[in-house]
C-alpha cells in the first residue's frame, strides 16, 4: 500500500540521472539497521529481496486531511502493510508478493534490547511483530516462515504515500462495481477514476467494500502499485532532472530504510530498470491454507499453506518467474497489433449467462443496433431485438438491473465503462442498457477470473492489472 511509494522512487530513477541530481538524498533518508546482530539468516538466493511496509503514520497528517479522509484515532506502531519485493538478478522482472497483516507467525526468541532479558519464541500475528521488536524482528520473523534473505529494507507511511501520489499527477484506478467504505470514506462509482493522494488512501486502505476484507484490499493494492508503476514510468518526471530531484526529495523526507541502501543502490539498480514497466511486473498474495484460525489471546488469524508458500519462496529464491510464459507461437503472416487495447477486465460472472436488451437513448439512428453487435461480439446474451428509448437525449449509457442481478449487472459495467448503473426493482433477469452519446462503438473485453486451487498462488503480470 505506502510502500508502493518507495517502490516508486527505483522506478524514478530508471531515468539514468547521475549523481550530480542524486546528490544529497542520502541526508533525506531516516536509517534504521534491521539486520543488526542477526545470525543463522537463510542463504541467499539469486536477484534482490526487499521488504517493503507501510507504517500507520497518521501522527503526522494534518487534521484537516485527517477528517476529510477518515483517519481519526491513534496510531497503531504496526505494519499496516508487508510486502516482499524481487528483483531479478538480470533486473528485467520485479516479483510483488503480499504478506497478509492477520498471518499466523511465530516470532523467534530473542533477548529484549530494554531489559535484556530472554524472550522465548511464541506465536503472534505478523504486523504485531513490529509494534512489539520494530523492523528487526519484522525481518527475522519474515524470514523465519519465508526462508528467504532479505537484502533491503524500506518503510514508508501514510504521509510519503499520499505525496508520491499527489507529484505524479494521481493515478488511475478503474472498477466493475462500486466501492463504498464508511470507514475510510472511500465512494467510487463503476468506472475509471483518477485518484489524488488522500483519495488513493482511502483506495488502499479500505477493507469493508466487500466480503474478501483483508485479503480483498491486498488485490487493490496490488492493482494500485501496477497502475503506479504505468504512471511513473510515463510521467515527465523521469525526463526533467531537476523536478526529478525535487520529487524524490518531497518523498523520501518520511521514508527509512537500512543503511546498506543509499544513492548509489537507487541509481545502480535505476539504471538497470530503466526499460521497466507494468509488464514486466507480476503481483500475488501468499498461499492461504486456513481462513480464521483461532489462536488464544491473540484472536482470529490466517494460517499460511505450508507446500504452496514453499513453493513460492523457493522460486524466488531461484530467481525463476511465477506467472507461465506468454505464449510466442506466431503465425507466418503477423495480424497488425491493435493499438493501446487494453486487457480483458476480470468479472465475476460470465458474459455469456448475462441477458441484455438494448435501448437508443440518443438521437442517432442504428446506435442501439451497433451496441447490441458489439455486446454479443465480446459474449454477453444480447437478444439482437434493439428498441428505441422512451428518452433520446442520454448523454452516458444506462445499466438499469434488478437487485438481485446485482453481480451480472457490474460484469456488464466493466465491459462499458464509464455508464451509469441504476437499480430497478423488479426488472426481472434481463438487463437493460440504454445507450448514451458517450458510446463510441467499442466494448471492453471481459473475463471471469479462474479459482485458484488451494494451496496455489493467484500471479498476475502488471498490465493485467491497469485499467
Amino acid at each position: 500500500m505506502r510502500a508502493v511509494s518507495t517502490l516508486s522512487v527505483v522506478v524514478l530513477a530508471s531515468a539514468g540521472i547521475g549523481h550530480s541530481v542524486m546528490a544529497g538524498l542520502d541526508a533525506d533518508i531516516a536509517r534504521v539497521d534491521p539486520f543488526k546482530d542477526m545470525k543463522n539468516r537463510p542463504a541467499a538466493g539469486h536477484g534482490m529481496n526487499v521488504l517493503l511496509v507501510g507504517t500507520d503514520g497518521r501522527d503526522k497528517i494534518t487534521e484537516r486531511e485527517r477528517r476529510k479522509y477518515r483517519l481519526g484515532g491513534a496510531p497503531c506502531h504496526c505494519t499496516d502493510t508487508i510486502m516482499i519485493v524481487h528483483i531479478s538478478a538480470d533486473r528485467e522482472r520485479a516479483t510483488v508478493v503480499s504478506l497478509p497483516r492477520d498471518s499466523y507467525a511465530e516470532v523467534p526468541a530473542r533477548v529484549d534490547e530494554t531489559t535484556h532479558r530472554p524472550l522465548p519464541a511464541h506465536p503472534i500475528k505478523l504486523n504485531a511483530a513490529y509494534a512489539e521488536g520494530g523492523p528487526q524482528l519484522t525481518v527475522r520473523t519474515v524470514e523465519d516462515m519465508t526462508h528467504l534473505k532479505i537484502d533491503h529494507y524500506l518503510e514508508v507511511d501514510f504521509i510519503t504515500f499520499m505525496r508520491t501520489v499527489d507529484v505524479l499527477g494521481g493515478v488511475r484506478v478503474c472498477t466493475a462495481q462500486p466501492l463504498e467504505d464508511s470507514y475510510t470514506g472511500l465512494n467510487l462509482s463503476p468506472g475509471t477514476h483518477i485518484l489524488n493522494g488522500g483519495q488513493a488512501l482511502q483506495y488502499v486502505r479500505a477493507r469493508h467494500v466487500d466480503a474478501a476484507s483483508d485479503l480483498g484490499r491486498m488485490k487493490r493494492q496490488q492493482r494500485f502499485l501496477a497502475s503506479m508503476i504505468e504512471r511513473a514510468t510515463s510521467s515527465g518526471v523521469l525526463l526533467n532532472p531537476i523536478r526529478f530531484r525535487d520529487v524524490t526529495r518531497a518523498v523520501l523526507g518520511s521514508v527509512r530504510a537500512d543503511t546498506g541502501f543509499g544513492t548509489d543502490e537507487l541509481l545502480d539498480l535505476g539504471r538497470a530498470m530503466r526499460n521497466f514497466s507494468p509488464s514486466s511486473s507480476e503481483f500475488t498474495t501468499v498461499p492461504i491454507g486456513q481462513m480464521g484460525y483461532a489462536v488464544k489471546g491473540i484472536g482470529s488469524t490466517l494460517k499460511w499453506d505450508r507446500a504452496g508458500s514453499d513453493q513460492l519462496f523457493r522460486s524466488l529464491r531461484d530467481d525463476k518467474p511465477l506467472a507461465p510464459p506468454t505464449p510466442t507461437h506466431a503465425p507466418t503472416v503477423a495480424p497488425a497489433p491493435k493499438p493501446q487495447e487494453p486487457p480483458p477486465a476480470t468479472v465475476e460472472v460470465a458474459p455469456a449467462g448475462i441477458r441484455v436488451q438494448v435501448e437508443n437513448g440518443t438521437a442517432t439512428a442504428g446506435l442501439a443496433r451497433r451496441m447490441d453487435a458489439a455486446l454479443a461480439a465480446t459474449g454477453f446474451a444480447a437478444n439482437h431485438r434493439p428498441v428505441g428509448a422512451a428518452r433520446r437525449d442520454l448523454r452516458r449509457t444506462v445499466i438499469s438491473f434488478d437487485p438481485r442481478w446485482d453481480r451480472s449487472a457490474r460484469s456488464l459495467a466493466a465491459a462499458l465503462p464509464g455508464s451509469v448503473l441504476r437499480a430497478v426493482p423488479g426488472l426481472g433477469p434481463v438487463l437493460r442498457v440504454t445507450v448514451g452519446a458517450d458510446f463510441k462503438g467499442a466494448v471492453r473485453k471481459v473475463r471471469v477470473e479462474a479459482p485458484t486451487p488451494e494451496g496455489e498462488a493467484s500471479v498476475i503480470r502488471g498490465d493485467e492489472k491497469v485499467c
